[in-house]
């Protein structure tokens, strides 16, 4: 089994990083292996150049596409299981990870396909975590949660994998009564990935 974590937090004394942690560890337990994306860490481009945008905005393919986004492509393509890890800023993923989307999504990659060129697979699964402040039932009540699954799960995972799901680990300011919930909660979430992928 193969997993891909497109991870985005800046800080290691985050809560979303010892997700991260966690992630890892029950991934190796199990023997899988498990690439991690760390945007951050890696100073990803998140914003699109002018080359870029003439590539998107104007379909031409024959321009090419920039190194740093090939080397997502190729990590994409050598997947079976794609984890999106990030805390919740203001409704949505840090801007870095929604600059991935709007680079590695390339035009003639992940959409408007042409012949001769390489499409991205269809990925057995797709999951998105995030951590949250606020508690799930507020996410809930106010209609955030469900705003972000419609984004992510609809728009930006899409018709490109076989499954996909979001889990929001919500309640994060007062970590220490949700903690455990959490942990039980991506240990049932790697249950699902074994049955579906295996």
């Amino acid at each position: 089994m193969n997993i891909l974590i497109v991870y985005s937090h800046p800080s290691k004394k985050s809560y979303t990083f010892q997700i991260l942690k966690q992630l890892e560890e029950i991934a190796i337990n199990k023997n899988w292996h498990i690439e991690v994306s760390d945007l951050y860490a890696n100073n990803f481009q998140s914003n699109m150049t002018a080359e870029e945008y003439e590539r998107e905005g104007f379909a031409d393919t024959a321009l090419p596409i920039p190194q740093d986004v090939a080397e997502e492509h190729k990590k994409i393509e050598n997947t079976d299981c794609i984890i999106f890890l990030y805390p919740v800023w203001w409704s949505d993923c840090p801007a870095i990870m929604k600059g991935w989307f709007d680079r590695v999504y390339a035009v003639g990659y992940a959409y408007g396909q042409k012949p001769g060129l390489p499409k991205m697979k269809m990925v057995k699964y797709g999951i998105t975590i995030c951590t949250a402040g606020h508690p799930n039932d507020f996410l809930n009540e106010t209609g955030i949660a469900q705003s972000m699954q419609t984004v992510m799960l609809d728009d930006r995972l899409g018709k490109r994998f076989e499954r996909k799901e979001m889990l929001i680990l919500g309640g994060t300011l007062e970590i220490e009564t949700v903690r455990q919930k959490h942990r039980e909660q991506i240990n049932e979430l790697f249950i699902k990935i074994a049955d579906y992928c295996s």
